[in-house]
């Protein structure tokens, strides 16, 4: 049985998906939260196998939760669920620790995978993402300018 929290400041949102997640086999919702502080208190007590986690929330953001976790070193396998398309979100979740992001617009098939993936180890960022980031990346790449010669 996986054990998965849920953290969305929309209440609707998050009774949805904890709705949804219960009708996948192997999957047990065992905490929620509305916020990012809330997150904090739920994760230690609850010890998640996965966090699902809301990136833009009041009081503590999905990126101030993913530093909180890891500063506790309580940080569970982490998938950001977003609605938004945002490539420095997207990395700065990467760089905070998050080892999934998935768009709400994903179906209940891929969502149960990707908590499964993260749960056994692996990584899942939704293909539609990377792609788009890597094509944005090819049209303004990155240049890395000297003041001084490298080194010899």
């Amino acid at each position: 049985m996986i054990k998965v929290c849920l953290v969305d400041d929309q209440t609707l949102v998050r009774q949805g998906i904890r709705s949804l997640l219960e009708l996948a086999s192997g999957i047990d919702i065992v905490g929620e939260a509305s916020d990012g502080e809330e997150a904090l208190e739920v994760v230690a007590a609850t010890a998640p196998d996965v966090l699902l986690l809301d990136l833009r929330m009041p009081r503590l953001d999905g990126i101030g939760t993913l530093r909180g976790l890891a500063e506790r070193g309580a940080l569970p396998p982490t998938l950001i669920l977003t609605t938004f398309d945002d490539d420095a979100q997207l990395l700065a979740a990467i760089h905070a620790g998050a080892r999934g992001y998935l768009l709400k617009d994903v179906t209940l098939d891929q969502l149960v995978e990707a908590i499964r993936k993260l749960a056994a180890g692996g990584t899942m960022i939704q293909p539609a993402i990377t792609a788009g980031l890597l094509q944005r990346m090819a049209e303004h790449p990155l240049g890395f300018q000297r003041d001084q010669p490298p080194e010899q």
